[in-house]
């Protein structure tokens, strides 16, 4: 008689079941993300909006924008690839305000130092740097979009800011709902290989 351990049976079936609730979790998000994507391919051509922004900004991205740093109470590098590093002002906005990102433009140069006093800013809304581990942005409880504006014109004595592009919002949905499914099968597969070989070996 073929018996089936009952507790590593058990387990074996909450592990795929899992993974593929997983699967499908991922196919939710990516219907999403192609909604959230098409809302951005619009939005270049609607009206400007007012930063700082309260809330969640993630469907005012990719809009023209304008606003006032009143003063740049840090300038940090993040690296640019080709274009060297780009320079992100943390703005005051106000005794108050929420505060507002500018990247005030780009350089080779990793030793620049910016002459950059705030006043009137101008340019196009695109997501902050995302310093999280993509383990932890594919597990983590999903938080606010943090916007950042980029200068148009940039500041002086900086290059000019590459236009943000869409190519920045990951849409790997799709790809990782075919991984889940795919290691739900293999661990199935797995085990019915190990349950066969246990019965070969008992007759």
């Amino acid at each position: 008689m073929r018996r089936v351990p009952p507790l590593a049976t058990a387990l074996v079936a909450l592990a795929v079941a899992a993974m593929i609730g997983l699967g499908f979790w991922q196919l939710g998000r990516l219907r999403e993300k192609e909604a959230q994507l098409a809302l951005y391919a619009a939005a270049p051509g609607k009206p400007p909006v007012t930063v700082p922004v309260i809330g969640d900004a993630a469907p005012l991205l990719f809009r023209r924008a304008t606003g006032m740093c009143l003063k740049p109470a840090a300038i940090e590098r993040e690296g640019a690839g080709a274009q060297g590093f780009r320079l992100i002002a943390h703005c005051v906005t106000g005794a108050e305000g929420p505060g507002l990102l500018v990247q005030i433009g780009t350089t080779r140069d990793p030793e620049a130092k910016v002459a950059w006093n705030g006043g009137p800013v101008a340019g196009t809304l695109a997501p902050a740097p995302d310093h999280r581990a993509l383990i932890e942005s594919l597990f983590s409880p999903r938080r606010a979009t943090v916007p950042m504006l980029v200068l148009s014109p940039p500041a002086a004595g900086l290059s000019p800011n590459a236009a943000p592009d869409l190519s920045v919002i990951p849409n790997n949905h799709f790809a990782y709902a075919v991984q889940w499914f795919a290691f739900a099968a293999i661990a199935a597969i797995i085990y019915a290989l190990a349950l066969r070989k246990r019965w070969r070996e008992r007759r």
